[in-house]
Protein backbone atom coordinates (compact mmCIF):
# COMPACT_ATOMS: atom_id res chain seq x y z
CA UNK A 1 0.00 0.00 0.00
CA UNK A 2 1.43 3.42 -0.93
CA UNK A 3 1.55 5.37 2.20
CA UNK A 4 1.38 9.38 1.36
CA UNK A 5 3.75 11.19 3.55
CA UNK A 6 3.21 14.53 4.65
CA UNK A 7 4.77 17.04 7.25
CA UNK A 8 2.60 18.53 9.71
CA UNK A 9 2.95 22.35 11.28
CA UNK A 10 1.45 23.81 13.98
CA UNK A 11 -0.18 27.70 14.62
CA UNK A 12 -2.46 27.37 17.26
CA UNK A 13 -1.26 29.47 20.07
CA UNK A 14 -3.24 29.56 23.54
CA UNK A 15 -3.93 27.57 27.21
CA UNK A 16 -7.00 28.57 29.48
CA UNK A 17 -7.95 26.28 32.60
CA UNK A 18 -6.35 28.10 35.51
CA UNK A 19 -4.55 24.99 36.37
CA UNK A 20 -1.11 24.97 39.10
CA UNK A 21 1.48 23.22 37.26
CA UNK A 22 3.94 21.65 39.35
CA UNK A 23 7.16 19.95 38.34
CA UNK A 24 5.83 16.18 38.27
CA UNK A 25 8.27 14.46 35.28
CA UNK A 26 11.38 13.97 35.06
CA UNK A 27 12.17 14.93 31.67
CA UNK A 28 13.96 18.27 32.21
CA UNK A 29 11.60 21.28 31.14
CA UNK A 30 8.59 18.94 31.85
CA UNK A 31 6.54 20.63 34.28
CA UNK A 32 2.94 18.35 33.17
CA UNK A 33 2.67 15.41 30.86
CA UNK A 34 0.37 12.52 29.51
CA UNK A 35 0.89 9.39 27.53
CA UNK A 36 -1.39 7.41 26.82
CA UNK A 37 -2.28 4.14 24.57
CA UNK A 38 -5.12 2.21 23.85
CA UNK A 39 -5.40 -1.22 21.69
CA UNK A 40 -8.27 0.09 19.07
CA UNK A 41 -9.42 -3.69 19.02
CA UNK A 42 -10.32 -4.71 22.48
CA UNK A 43 -10.15 -0.94 23.76
CA UNK A 44 -7.35 -1.97 26.70
CA UNK A 45 -5.24 0.40 27.79
CA UNK A 46 -2.06 -1.05 26.79
CA UNK A 47 -0.08 2.13 28.79
CA UNK A 48 -1.01 5.18 30.69
CA UNK A 49 1.71 7.86 32.56
CA UNK A 50 1.15 11.69 33.38
CA UNK A 51 -2.05 13.79 34.10
CA UNK A 52 -4.35 11.77 31.50
CA UNK A 53 -7.55 12.89 33.12
CA UNK A 54 -6.63 16.89 32.96
CA UNK A 55 -8.17 19.05 30.19
CA UNK A 56 -6.22 20.62 28.35
CA UNK A 57 -6.67 23.43 25.16
CA UNK A 58 -7.06 20.67 22.38
CA UNK A 59 -5.37 24.01 19.77
CA UNK A 60 -4.55 22.57 16.55
CA UNK A 61 -5.47 18.68 17.43
CA UNK A 62 -9.81 20.36 17.44
CA UNK A 63 -9.28 20.11 13.17
CA UNK A 64 -10.14 16.53 13.35
CA UNK A 65 -13.51 16.88 15.03
CA UNK A 66 -14.04 19.93 12.96
CA UNK A 67 -13.17 18.08 10.00
CA UNK A 68 -15.49 15.15 11.07
CA UNK A 69 -17.99 18.04 11.38
CA UNK A 70 -17.56 19.82 8.02
CA UNK A 71 -17.35 17.08 6.03
CA UNK A 72 -20.65 15.41 7.89
CA UNK A 73 -22.68 19.04 7.08
CA UNK A 74 -21.67 19.31 3.43
CA UNK A 75 -18.83 22.00 3.86
CA UNK A 76 -16.08 19.71 3.21
CA UNK A 77 -16.46 17.56 0.31
CA UNK A 78 -13.08 15.26 -0.03
CA UNK A 79 -9.81 15.29 0.23
CA UNK A 80 -9.04 18.03 -1.75
CA UNK A 81 -12.32 20.06 -2.26
CA UNK A 82 -13.75 22.62 -1.91
CA UNK A 83 -9.92 24.64 -2.27
CA UNK A 84 -10.54 27.99 -0.65
CA UNK A 85 -7.75 31.31 -1.71
CA UNK A 86 -6.38 33.14 1.51
CA UNK A 87 -8.36 36.41 1.74
CA UNK A 88 -6.59 40.09 2.79
CA UNK A 89 -9.11 40.41 5.63
CA UNK A 90 -8.78 36.84 7.12
CA UNK A 91 -5.71 36.78 9.56
CA UNK A 92 -3.25 34.44 8.87
CA UNK A 93 0.89 34.64 8.84
CA UNK A 94 2.27 34.98 5.65
CA UNK A 95 2.83 31.08 4.79
CA UNK A 96 -0.65 30.50 5.47
CA UNK A 97 -1.52 33.18 2.89
CA UNK A 98 -2.31 30.29 -0.08
CA UNK A 99 -4.86 28.00 -1.38
CA UNK A 100 -5.73 25.28 1.10
CA UNK A 101 -7.89 22.12 0.86
CA UNK A 102 -8.94 19.93 3.76
CA UNK A 103 -5.46 17.75 3.46
CA UNK A 104 -3.59 20.70 3.79
CA UNK A 105 -5.39 22.33 6.02
CA UNK A 106 -4.92 19.52 8.73
CA UNK A 107 -1.33 19.21 7.82
CA UNK A 108 -0.22 22.85 7.94
CA UNK A 109 -2.39 23.58 10.28
CA UNK A 110 -4.46 26.58 8.90
CA UNK A 111 -6.40 28.81 11.12
CA UNK A 112 -8.20 30.35 8.60
CA UNK A 113 -9.84 27.72 7.13
CA UNK A 114 -10.98 26.52 10.37
CA UNK A 115 -12.44 29.66 10.55
CA UNK A 116 -14.53 29.66 7.75
CA UNK A 117 -15.75 26.19 7.94
CA UNK A 118 -16.92 27.52 12.01
CA UNK A 119 -18.42 30.73 10.23
CA UNK A 120 -20.26 28.43 7.72
CA UNK A 121 -21.80 26.63 10.31
CA UNK A 122 -23.12 29.75 12.15
CA UNK A 123 -22.76 29.46 16.22
CA UNK A 124 -25.76 27.65 17.04
CA UNK A 125 -25.22 24.34 14.99
CA UNK A 126 -21.59 24.24 15.94
CA UNK A 127 -21.83 24.36 19.53
CA UNK A 128 -24.72 21.49 18.84
CA UNK A 129 -22.39 19.88 16.47
CA UNK A 130 -19.54 19.43 19.21
CA UNK A 131 -22.04 18.91 21.81
CA UNK A 132 -23.00 15.70 19.62
CA UNK A 133 -19.76 14.39 19.21
CA UNK A 134 -19.40 13.94 22.94
CA UNK A 135 -15.64 15.97 22.58
CA UNK A 136 -14.17 17.10 26.12
CA UNK A 137 -16.34 19.99 27.60
CA UNK A 138 -17.86 20.29 25.07
CA UNK A 139 -18.13 24.88 25.28
CA UNK A 140 -17.49 26.14 22.67
CA UNK A 141 -18.75 29.50 23.74
CA UNK A 142 -15.52 31.68 23.65
CA UNK A 143 -14.14 34.07 26.41
CA UNK A 144 -16.64 35.66 28.55
CA UNK A 145 -17.46 38.98 26.93
CA UNK A 146 -15.23 38.15 23.41
CA UNK A 147 -17.84 36.78 21.15
CA UNK A 148 -15.26 34.67 19.62
CA UNK A 149 -16.42 31.17 20.06
CA UNK A 150 -16.71 30.70 16.08
CA UNK A 151 -12.62 32.06 15.68
CA UNK A 152 -10.80 30.63 18.27
CA UNK A 153 -12.74 28.73 21.62
CA UNK A 154 -10.69 25.86 20.43
CA UNK A 155 -7.48 27.71 20.74
CA UNK A 156 -6.45 28.74 24.72
CA UNK A 157 -10.14 29.58 25.52
CA UNK A 158 -13.80 27.64 26.61
CA UNK A 159 -12.75 24.57 24.80
CA UNK A 160 -10.87 21.92 26.88
CA UNK A 161 -10.11 18.20 26.42
CA UNK A 162 -7.81 15.78 28.38
CA UNK A 163 -5.51 13.04 26.67
CA UNK A 164 -8.16 10.20 28.03
CA UNK A 165 -10.90 12.01 26.33
CA UNK A 166 -8.84 12.60 23.00
CA UNK A 167 -7.92 8.79 22.98
CA UNK A 168 -12.20 7.82 23.23
CA UNK A 169 -13.11 10.51 20.61
CA UNK A 170 -10.03 8.98 18.51
CA UNK A 171 -11.37 5.36 18.79
CA UNK A 172 -14.92 6.34 17.74
CA UNK A 173 -13.14 8.05 14.70
CA UNK A 174 -10.97 4.91 13.90
CA UNK A 175 -14.20 2.41 14.19
CA UNK A 176 -16.34 5.12 12.47
CA UNK A 177 -18.69 4.90 15.50
CA UNK A 178 -19.31 9.04 16.14
CA UNK A 179 -23.29 10.35 15.74
CA UNK A 180 -22.27 11.02 12.19
CA UNK A 181 -22.00 9.52 8.95
CA UNK A 182 -20.00 7.04 8.06
CA UNK A 183 -18.65 8.90 5.20
CA UNK A 184 -17.57 11.92 7.18
CA UNK A 185 -15.39 9.84 9.07
CA UNK A 186 -13.96 8.06 6.35
CA UNK A 187 -13.25 11.63 4.49
CA UNK A 188 -11.89 13.16 7.64
CA UNK A 189 -9.23 9.89 8.14
CA UNK A 190 -8.62 10.01 4.36
CA UNK A 191 -7.44 13.72 4.54
CA UNK A 192 -5.34 13.47 7.64
CA UNK A 193 -1.24 13.33 7.75
CA UNK A 194 0.34 9.70 7.28
CA UNK A 195 3.43 9.01 8.89
CA UNK A 196 6.20 6.19 9.01
CA UNK A 197 7.84 5.36 12.64
CA UNK A 198 11.48 4.42 13.04
CA UNK A 199 10.23 1.23 14.00
CA UNK A 200 8.17 0.54 10.96
CA UNK A 201 4.56 1.98 12.41
CA UNK A 202 2.02 3.81 10.03
CA UNK A 203 1.29 6.67 12.14
CA UNK A 204 -1.95 8.65 10.91
CA UNK A 205 -1.84 11.65 13.58
CA UNK A 206 -2.43 15.06 14.48
CA UNK A 207 -0.12 17.64 16.27
CA UNK A 208 -0.81 20.69 18.43
CA UNK A 209 0.64 23.53 19.92
CA UNK A 210 -0.18 26.01 22.69
CA UNK A 211 1.35 28.86 25.00
CA UNK A 212 -0.14 28.11 28.53
CA UNK A 213 -2.36 30.55 30.29
CA UNK A 214 -3.64 31.03 33.65
CA UNK A 215 -7.35 31.52 35.31
CA UNK A 216 -7.40 35.41 34.58
CA UNK A 217 -5.82 34.66 30.52
CA UNK A 218 -2.59 35.57 31.23
CA UNK A 219 0.62 34.25 29.44
CA UNK A 220 2.61 31.53 32.41
CA UNK A 221 5.33 32.61 31.82
CA UNK A 222 6.85 30.99 28.64
CA UNK A 223 5.36 27.46 29.23
CA UNK A 224 4.53 26.01 26.23
CA UNK A 225 1.74 22.76 25.75
CA UNK A 226 2.45 20.57 22.88
CA UNK A 227 0.25 17.94 21.67
CA UNK A 228 0.31 14.57 18.85
CA UNK A 229 -2.74 12.37 19.24
CA UNK A 230 -4.05 9.83 16.37
CA UNK A 231 -3.52 5.99 16.24
CA UNK A 232 -0.49 3.47 15.15
CA UNK A 233 -0.96 0.38 12.81
CA UNK A 234 1.37 -2.50 12.01
CA UNK A 235 1.37 -6.10 11.53
CA UNK A 236 -2.54 -5.84 11.90
CA UNK A 237 -2.64 -3.91 14.86
CA UNK A 238 -4.54 -0.52 15.47
CA UNK A 239 -3.40 1.43 18.65
CA UNK A 240 -5.00 4.59 19.47
CA UNK A 241 -2.83 7.33 21.22
CA UNK A 242 -2.62 10.69 22.92
CA UNK A 243 0.73 12.14 23.56
CA UNK A 244 1.10 15.87 25.91
CA UNK A 245 3.50 17.69 27.44
CA UNK A 246 3.94 20.97 28.65
CA UNK A 247 7.22 22.76 28.78
CA UNK A 248 8.49 25.35 31.20
CA UNK A 249 9.93 27.21 28.12
CA UNK A 250 9.98 27.51 24.05
CA UNK A 251 11.65 24.03 22.46
CA UNK A 252 13.66 24.49 19.91
CA UNK A 253 10.77 23.82 17.69
CA UNK A 254 7.26 24.03 17.98
CA UNK A 255 5.95 22.05 20.99
CA UNK A 256 3.88 19.71 18.70
CA UNK A 257 6.22 19.22 16.47
CA UNK A 258 8.77 18.06 19.02
CA UNK A 259 6.32 15.54 20.61
CA UNK A 260 5.67 14.06 17.08
CA UNK A 261 9.76 13.96 16.29
CA UNK A 262 9.85 11.57 19.92
CA UNK A 263 6.81 9.83 19.18
CA UNK A 264 8.32 8.72 15.55
CA UNK A 265 11.50 7.96 16.86
CA UNK A 266 10.72 6.03 19.93
CA UNK A 267 7.36 4.31 19.44
CA UNK A 268 6.40 0.55 19.89
CA UNK A 269 4.27 -1.50 21.80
Amino acid sequence: MDIKLRSAALLALGFTGGMSFQAQAAEKGVVAECAVVMDAATQKVLSRKGQCDKRFTPASTFKVPLAVIGFDKNILQSEHEPVWQWKPEMEAPERDRIAVDPARWLEKSVVWYSREITKQLGQKQFSEAVAALDYGNKDVSGRAGKQDGLTGSWIGSSLEISPDEQVQFLNKLVHETLPVSKQAQQKTKAAMTVLMSEKGWKVTGKTGAARLRDAKGNFVGKQHLGWFVGWAEKDGRQLVFANMKAFDKPTEMSPGLFIRSQFLKNFDQ
